[in-house]
C-alpha cells in the first residue's frame, strides 16, 4: 500500500480542479487551495466557487457529487499550515516562474519532511522551476503534467531533475498508475515534453495543408478521424474542443522554448481564419462555435461548417471520398489513393511522422514512450511508430517505404529509421513484445504481472473454445476468460450460446469465469442487426426463441456453481447491462457507463433487465420507504427515461453494481482485478437462493399511468412512448397479481417476453430499431 494518504492542490483553475475530482474519486482527501481574492467577503471564496463549478460543469470531473465533500477549500494565507498534512502537494498555478517560486517557497516553509511536491507545468522547464531553491526541496520535487480534463485523459508525463531523489518519482509513478489509474510516460527535460511537442505540431500541420489544397474541414477530419486510429473529432473537432483562441497561447508558449532549429518554427504562423474566428467569438465548443457550429436560426437546429477559403458557414454534410473508403484495406491504400483525401493525408502523415521520428532521442530515448504519450494523451489508437509499421504490405516494411517516402518529400530520413534498417519497428518474440531501439536490436515491453491484457495472454495461449462471436481463454490460477469479438461487443445467438457452453466449460477443470476484453467497450447491447432481419423476415417464432434464449443465458450465469465477474468498462448498454446484472459481482472500471437503453430502440428489456432490476431494489432496505412504489417508480424512471450511469460510482446508486462489486481506477489492472476478485469469490462459493418477489398488481400500474398520462398532455412523450411505458409498467408492477402472491424471478421474465414481443411487432418499434442501426440516433417517433 502507498503511503500517500493526503494530497494538496495549489490552485483552483480548470487544471487543479480537476486534478483535485480525479484524486477525491480515487477515495482520497485533497485540500485545494488558492489565493485570497481582493475584496471578497470569502477569503477561500476561489476554491469555493471551483468546486461548485465543477458540480454544475457538462462533462463532470467528479464521478459522482459526494466525491466533492472529499476536497476542503481554503486560501494560501490562512490555511497554508494545512499543507503540512499532505504527503503529496501538487502545484498548478500561473506559468509565470515568478509566481511558482513565491509559491514554493511557501510550501517549503510548511510542508513535513518527506513530503512530495510536484507541478503541473507543461511550459517551463524543471531546471527554472528550482532554479535557487535549497537542495532538500529540489531532493522531493517533480513535474507531473496531468492531461485535460484529468478525469478522462490517461496520460501522466513525470519529468525529474538531476537532484530529484529517485525513490519520489518511484513513489508518484506507482501511486498514479494504480490508484488513479493513469498511464505514465517518463520524459525528459524538453519543451513540451512529448505529447503536446508532436500533437500541437499535428494540428497546425493538419490545418496549413487543409487550407492548401482546399479540402473541406468534413473532408479533412474524415481523413484524420477512423483511417489513422483517431478520435472522430479528428484535428478540426479537436481544435474545437480545446478552444481555438487557446492554440495561438499554446503555440507561443512552444516558441518561446523551442529549440533554434525545430521544425514547428519554420512552419508557425496563424492564417486568417483562425484570426477572424477569435476575433468574431468563434473559440469552439465554449463560444459561439468554431469549424462546427450549431445555427439555430428559424427554431431549427442545423449543425453547420465553416469553410477555410472564406470563412463562411454551410450545411455540413458527409464525406464521400473514395479515399476513406479505401483506408479499410490499410494504411498505404488511404495515402496512396489519387483524390484529394488520399493526398492530404499522405503530405500530412509524412511530415507528422518524420518530425516525430526526428526527435528521438531529444524528447526520448525510446519509441515505446512516444507511442504510448499520443495513445494516452491524444486518445490515438495507434502511436506514431506503429503507424510508420502499419505502412506495410506483403512486400515492404513500413520503415522501407517511410524512409522511400522521405526521399519523395526531399526529408532526411531520421536516425530512428535508418537503424531500423528495414526491420520493423515493432515485433512479437515468442511470449514477448519488442520495440526497436536507437542502438540498433529490440528492448522487450516489460508487462506488470497485474496489468496484463488479453493481447499479453494470446501471445502464448490457444483458445480454450471460440466461435464466431466469442473466445474463451484460460488466463490462469483457475480462472477462464471469455472475451466477446462480434462489432462493438454486441450480442447474438453465439455469444449466448457460448455463454450457456460456459456453465458446462468452467466447472470440469476451472473455479470462476470473468467476461471482459481489451475493446473499448464492454458492451453496446444485443444485435440489433439480428432483431430487424427476423421482424422484417415475420419470424415471430425466431424473435421469441431468442428472447427466451437470452432469457435462459443470464439465468444459467447467475446461478452457475462457480462465480461469474463481469470485467466491465466503456458503455454496457441494454443486452451488455442485462450480462453485467447476472453476474455474481462485478469489478469495474471507474468509466463504466451502464443503462437499460432499449426503449430507445422501441422495446424493454427482455434479458432479464427488468427482471433483475426489481429484485435488487425491492430487497434494497434503503431504497424508499412507504411499501413497494417508491421504489417502482424510481425504476420505471431508470428505465423508462433510459438513463445510463455517468460512472462507476453513479452504476453503485443505480445498483447495477452490487455490494461484492469493486472499482477500479486503473484501466490497465482491470482483468486482473477482475481475476483476483472471482478467486476470492470463489473460496466457498455457493450459488445464490432463488428470489420471490411480491409487487403492487394492477393497482400499482394505474397510479404509474396516471403520471404518464399527465406527461403526455403535455406534450413530453409520443403516443408510442405511452404504449411502450405501460409495457413497462405491466412488468414492474407484476401484470394481473396482488403483493399477497410473491412472483418468482420467471414469473417476471415471462412478462419481459410477453411485452417485449407485443411491441417489437409494432411498426414505431421497428421504424426506431432500423434509425438506431442506420444514424447510431434514438427516433423519437
Amino acid at each position: 500500500m502507498s503511503d500517500i494518504k493526503n494530497i494538496a492542490v495549489i490552485g483552483s483553475g480548470v487544471m487543479g480542479m480537476g486534478i483535485a475530482a480525479l484524486v477525491a474519486n480515487a477515495g482520497y482527501n485533497v485540500t485545494l487551495l488558492d489565493i485570497v481574492p481582493k475584496d471578497a467577503s470569502d477569503r477561500s471564496a476561489l476554491a469555493k466557487g471551483a468546486i461548485a463549478k465543477a458540480l454544475e460543469n457538462k462533462m463532470p470531473p467528479f464521478t459522482h457529487k459526494r466525491n466533492a465533500k472529499r476536497v476542503t477549500a481554503g486560501n494560501m494565507e490562512d490555511d497554508l499550515r494545512k499543507l503540512a498534512e499532505a504527503d503529496w502537494i501538487i502545484e498548478v498555478v500561473l506559468e509565470r516562474i515568478d509566481v511558482k517560486h513565491d509559491v514554493y517557497k511557501k510550501i517549503d516553509a510548511v510542508r513535513k519532511k518527506g513530503s512530495i511536491v510536484s507541478s503541473n507545468t507543461s511550459t517551463l522547464p524543471l531546471a527554472k522551476l528550482v532554479e535557487g531553491l535549497p537542495e532538500s526541496f529540489q531532493n522531493d520535487f517533480l513535474i507531473t503534467h496531468f492531461f485535460n480534463p484529468p478525469r478522462f485523459m490517461r496520460l501522466l508525463e513525470v519529468v525529474s531533475g538531476p537532484k530529484t531523489n529517485p525513490a519520489v518519482r518511484q513513489k508518484i509513478e506507482a501511486f498514479a498508475e494504480v490508484a488513479l489509474g493513469k498511464g505514465i510516460v517518463p520524459c525528459k527535460d524538453t519543451p513540451g515534453f512529448i505529447a503536446n511537442r508532436i500533437g500541437v505540431y499535428w494540428l497546425m500541420i493538419a490545418l496549413y495543408e487543409a487550407i492548401a489544397c482546399g479540402i473541406s474541414v468534413e473532408d479533412a477530419d474524415a481523413v484524420m478521424g477512423k483511417p489513422l486510429g483517431v478520435p472522430k473529432t479528428g484535428v478540426f473537432g479537436l481544435f474545437d474542443l480545446i478552444g481555438i483562441d487557446l492554440m495561438p497561447l499554446i503555440a507561443k508558449a512552444m516558441l518561446d522554448t523551442l529549440p533554434e532549429g525545430d521544425v514547428f518554427r519554420k512552419i508557425y504562423h496563424q492564417p486568417d481564419v483562425i484570426t477572424n474566428m477569435i476575433a468574431d467569438g468563434y473559440t469552439g465548443r465554449k463560444g459561439k462555435g468554431g469549424f462546427y457550429r450549431l445555427n439555430t436560426e428559424g427554431g431549427k437546429k442545423t449543425k453547420e461548417v465553416i469553410k477555410l477559403a472564406d470563412g463562411s458557414y454551410t450545411a455540413e454534410r458527409k464525406s464521400t471520398l473514395a479515399s476513406v473508403s479505401a483506408a479499410k484495406d490499410g494504411l498505404r491504400a488511404l495515402i496512396e489513393h489519387d483524390d484529394i483525401g488520399g493526398k492530404y493525408a499522405k503530405i500530412v502523415l509524412v511530415k507528422l511522422l518524420h518530425y516525430t521520428a526526428s526527435l528521438v532521442p531529444e524528447i526520448s530515448d525510446d519509441i515505446l514512450a512516444i507511442d504510448d504519450a499520443m495513445r494516452f494523451g491524444y486518445n490515438w489508437k495507434y502511436g506514431p511508430f506503429e503507424l510508420i509499421d502499419k505502412l506495410s504490405n506483403s512486400t515492404e516494411s513500413g520503415t522501407t517505404y517511410f524512409a522511400r517516402l522521405c526521399a519523395e518529400f526531399g526529408l532526411e530520413v531520421p536516425a530512428i529509421i535508418a537503424a531500423a534498417n528495414g526491420q520493423p519497428l515493432y515485433r512479437t518474440q515468442g511470449e514477448n513484445r519488442e520495440y526497436h531501439a536507437l542502438a540498433g536490436g529490440y528492448h522487450k515491453i516489460a508487462v506488470p504481472k497485474d496489468a496484463w491484457t488479453l493481447a499479453d495472454i494470446k501471445r502464448t495461449s490457444k483458445p480454450v473454445k471460440k466461435n464466431g462471436s466469442a473466445v474463451l481463454w484460460d488466463v490462469g490460477d483457475g480462472v477462464l476468460c471469455l472475451e466477446f469479438t462480434s462489432k462493438m461487443n454486441s450480442i447474438d445467438p453465439d455469444i449466448l450460446g457460448m455463454l450457456e457452453e460456459c456453465t458446462t466449460i468452467v466447472p470440469q477443470n476451472h473455479k470462476a469465469l470473468i467476461i471482459g476484453g481489451d475493446g473499448e467497450n464492454f458492451s453496446v447491447g444485443a444485435n440489433l442487426g439480428f432483431f430487424l432481419y427476423a421482424c422484417n423476415m415475420g419470424a415471430w417464432g425466431m424473435m421469441s426463441d431468442a428472447i427466451k434464449q437470452g432469457q435462459r443465458t443470464m439465468m444459467s450465469l447467475k446461478y452457475a456453481h462457480f462465480p461469474v465477474v463481469g470485467a466491465v468498462h466503456g458503455m454496457a448498454l441494454g443486452g451488455g447491462c442485462e450480462l453485467s446484472l447476472h453476474c455474481d459481482a462485478l469489478q469495474a472500471h471507474i468509466e463504466y457507463y451502464p443503462g437499460l437503453v432499449e426503449v430507445g430502440v422501441g422495446v424493454i428489456p427482455g434479458w432479464g433487465g427488468c427482471k433483475e432490476m426489481i429484485v435488487r431494489h425491492m430487497a434494497h432496505e434503503r431504497r424508499g420507504l412507504g411499501g413497494s412504489m417508491p421504489k417502482l417508480k424510481n425504476l420505471f424512471e431508470i428505465i423508462g427515461m433510459a438513463k445510463v450511469a455517468g460512472s462507476a460510482h453513479e452504476a453503485q446508486d443505480m445498483l447495477i453494481l452490487n455490494e461484492k462489486s469493486r472499482i477500479s481506477m486503473s484501466r490497465a489492472r482491470l482483468l486482473n482485478d477482475a481475476k483476483n476478485l472471482a478467486l476470492d469469490l470463489s473460496k466457498n462459493y455457493q450459488a445464490p437462493q432463488p428470489a420471490n418477489v411480491p409487487l403492487p398488481g394492477l393497482a400499482a400500474k394505474l397510479a404509474l399511468s396516471m403520471a404518464l398520462k399527465g406527461m403526455a398532455a403535455l406534450g413530453k412523450v409520443s403516443a408510442h412512448d405511452q404504449l411502450i411505458a405501460e409495457a413497462l409498467g405491466t412488468v414492474l408492477t407484476g401484470g394481473k397479481t396482488d403483493i399477497k402472491k410473491p412472483l418468482t424471478e420467471q414469473d417476471i421474465l415471462d412478462l419481459e417476453h410477453d411485452m417485449f414481443m407485443s411491441l417489437i411487432r409494432t411498426k414505431p418499434t421497428l421504424d426506431r430499431i432500423e434509425h438506431m442501426l442506420e444514424t447510431g440516433k434514438p427516433l423519437r417517433n
